[in-house]
């Protein structure tokens, strides 16, 4: 394994359970109780050739909430703790990717200020793809921002099908991180003016 980690968290809402490792190639076990967000973590690893593991036991009989914003915070302390030091890394990254009708932009920086924008979320029009509670596209992103200490940026151009949109916004993330993440032999420290993140 290269840059890794496991993470747990337990709490009377969700029980999670998080192996990320950065230099994978796109190898996924997960189950998360929730059949469209299985797909979205799993086009997230596959595209940013990541390696996951991802356990999920969530109160979905409330409803989604708990288990994709819970799932948020632990990835995002898994991408955290993963990445490390962050010497060496490019420490940004970015993708415009088109899923057919929908074009969707990422935009993330690794600089330990968290930091989120989603523009253009009111071209979600379907309320539910699936048993999957479009509001919680914005929950879960927010929670990886926060929790990794990431400026993540989306803006969604345009596009017509939420499923479309999601999926591109999953995917053009996995791009984006996978290009932050990604060392270079000419950053031999922190990319950074200040000396540090």
């Amino acid at each position: 394994m290269g840059r890794s980690a496991q993470i747990s968290r337990t709490t009377k809402e969700t029980d999670i359970h998080l192996m990320l490792d950065l230099d994978g190639t796109g190898s996924a076990d997960i189950h998360t109780g929730i059949g469209f967000f299985d797909h979205m973590m799993d086009a997230f690893t596959r595209h940013g050739l990541f390696d996951v593991v991802l356990q999920v036991k969530g109160d979905l009989e409330v409803d989604g909430h708990h288990s994709v914003e819970d799932t948020g915070i632990v990835l995002g302390e898994a991408i955290k703790k993963a990445v490390g030091d962050k010497k060496g890394i490019k420490r940004y990254g970015y993708m415009i990717l088109p899923m057919d009708e929908a074009l969707v932009l990422c935009a993330v920086d690794l600089c330990d200020r968290p930091y989120f924008v989603f523009e253009g979320e009111e071209l979600l029009a379907a309320p539910m793809v699936g048993n999957f509670d479009t509001e919680l596209v914005h929950e879960f992103f927010l929670a990886v921002a926060n929790a990794a200490g990431m400026n993540l940026h989306f803006k969604v151009f345009y596009g017509r099908n939420s499923h479309h949109i999601i999926e591109a916004m999953f995917k053009a993330f996995a791009k984006a991180l996978d290009m932050a993440v990604t060392k270079d032999p000419r950053i031999t420290d922190v990319l950074s003016t200040k000396g540090k993140l």
